[in-house]
């Protein structure tokens, strides 16, 4: 099965578990066409590029665990625009915890099979700071916290859309635990906020806390880069994800 068919079957599997979801929660069939729509969206801007591959190109082990991924966050942003319920938040934490434990296994894999390739570590990017996006929005729709928690779904997006008109912040950064660090304390900070048993404002000190970290360690790799400005060799990449 090549790369193209692996994703529409990743959508068609998100459109199939949403459907089912209204049967256990309190919510209607509108999940599912929500599903449909963001995951469409996401394969509109993803099928250039897999067009531009070979007919017979596969994702490999590491990267159908991310389309996993995906696939289950592109279900966690079909819950948006829903009222908060208890049952939903629930959902909405088991959903992420389990993207965010897969997190570990793809990169794992690729580095155990040897598989590890520009294209998974981008893959793999995209996907955390998509998760990230969505818990974000997830916890101001709901009253877990305010407005500012959006500044942790905007953050990269926001640094990358700089980066496209500075050019010294295109410039690469050496690899770094703390950055990978960072990136899962905000998104276990985001899972707990959204926990039915973490009220507000106890939700909001705890998205407060990942925040705060993400905002340092983006200060952080802002002044390196900085630094290094006049001395780095320029690359056309993006930022490594928080």
């Amino acid at each position: 099965m090549n790369a193209r068919a692996q994703v529409v079957l990743a959508l068609a599997a998100v459109t199939g578990a949403a459907a089912l979801l209204p049967a256990w929660l309190p919510i209607d069939g509108g999940v599912a066409i929500k599903a449909v729509l963001i995951g469409g969206a996401l394969g509109a801007l993803a099928w250039p590029w897999l067009r531009g591959r070979d007919a017979g190109w596969r994702l490999g082990a590491a990267s159908q665990i991310t389309l996993l991924r995906a696939a289950l966050v592109v279900l966690l942003a079909a819950l948006l625009g829903e009222r908060a319920a208890a049952s939903l938040a629930l959902t909405a934490v088991v959903l992420a915890t389990l993207a965010a434990l897969l997190d570990g296994v793809d990169g794992w894999v690729a580095r155990r099979s040897g598989t590890a390739t520009p294209f998974g570590a981008r893959f793999d990017m995209e996907t955390d700071a998509l998760l990230i996006a969505v818990l974000a929005l997830l916890a101001w729709q709901w009253g877990k916290a305010g407005a500012w928690v959006l500044l942790a779904g905007l953050a990269r997006y926001g640094f990358v859309a700089a980066a496209g008109a500075l050019a010294w912040l295109r410039r690469p950064l050496p690899p770094s635990r703390r950055r990978r660090a960072v990136c899962a304390l905000q998104t276990a900070a985001l899972i707990a906020c959204l926990a039915p048993a973490i009220p507000h404002p106890a939700s909001a000190l705890v998205a407060g806390t990942g925040l705060t970290a993400l905002i340092a360690s983006f200060i952080i790799d802002i002044r390196w880069l900085a630094r290094h400005a006049r001395s780095a060799p320029l690359m056309e990449s993006a930022h490594e994800s928080h």
